[in-house]
Formats: structure tokens, sequence, C-alpha cells
């Protein structure tokens, strides 16, 4: 069992501040500044969209400082970081959850999915694998009819 298993959820942005001091991570101001915007835009935003903001609110922070923050910050697994094709993107949550991608807004909405668990034992009893964590990915589109978005290949 390794530690995440253990620890409490980041719910909240005292929590995320309470797991850095926890971990012995150094509460800076570009910290905080990147804490705070993330979990006040509760959405998923891209180093760059992070810089603009904190600048736009008179928050002085460097590239560098940036990245390195977001960095620090998801390794320890306090933010999360998602790899896409266009690069990373940076969200709040951090604990085990789904998103739901939105391809006509390019945006990815965290959701809170639980399968029932005879889902889970069907999957178990044809892979053999013991399902302990799980992720879902969804796509839609938010401004079209389920008719319009169909595959016309």
């Amino acid at each position: 069992m390794n530690d995440t298993a253990i620890l409490k959820p980041i719910r909240s942005l005292d929590d995320a501040l309470e797991r850095c001091q926890n971990l012995g991570m150094r509460l800076s101001r570009q910290r905080r500044f990147i804490l705070e915007l993330l979990w006040d835009a509760q959405e998923h935003l891209s180093a760059r969209e992070i810089y603009d903001r904190l600048n736009q609110q008179g928050k002085e922070i460097g590239h560098t400082s940036v990245y390195q923050n977001l960095e620090a910050l998801s390794s320890q697994g306090i933010i999360e970081c998602i790899e896409r094709s266009d690069g990373r993107l940076y969200g709040n949550i951090s604990d085990s959850h789904s998103h739901v991608n939105c391809l006509d807004t390019n945006q990815i909405l965290d959701v809170h999915v639980k399968l029932p668990d005879s889902i889970l034992q069907q999957i178990e009893e044809h892979t053999g694998v013991r399902i302990v964590d799980y992720h879902i990915d969804f796509y839609g589109y938010r401004n079209r009819s389920a008719e319009e978005s169909s595959f016309e290949h």
C-alpha cells in the first residue's frame, strides 16, 4: 500500500496548504498564489494561463517560478497534471476522479463517478485483476445535439 492511499483527500485550498506543510514544502508566496488561483478557477489551466492570470491580478511571478512550482506541487500529488498532446494542464483536484472532456470547448470538467460494484466485479472476473482505483474519461459536446455529433464516416 502506498502512502497516498492513507492520506486524506485534498478537498479545499486549506487541505492543499496543509499537505504542503506536512510534506515539509516551503509555502512561498508564489506557491500560495498558484494554489489559490487553481482553487478559485476550478478549471484546468496551462502553465502559461496560470502565469498570465497571476500577472493580470498584479501578482508578479516569473515564468520559471510558475513552472518550478507546478512541477513541485504536481510531483507531490497536491495538484493534478494532465498530459495532453498540446501540453500539460493543471487542476486543483489531485485525488482519484474522472473527467468529462468537452469536444467543442476543449474544457475538461472534474467529476466523481462511483461505478456499481457489479460492474467492477464483472471487470475483475473478465481480466483477473482486482480493481483498487479507476478514473473514466468521458467525451462529448456541450453545444450540439446527439444527431449532429454522431460520426458521419
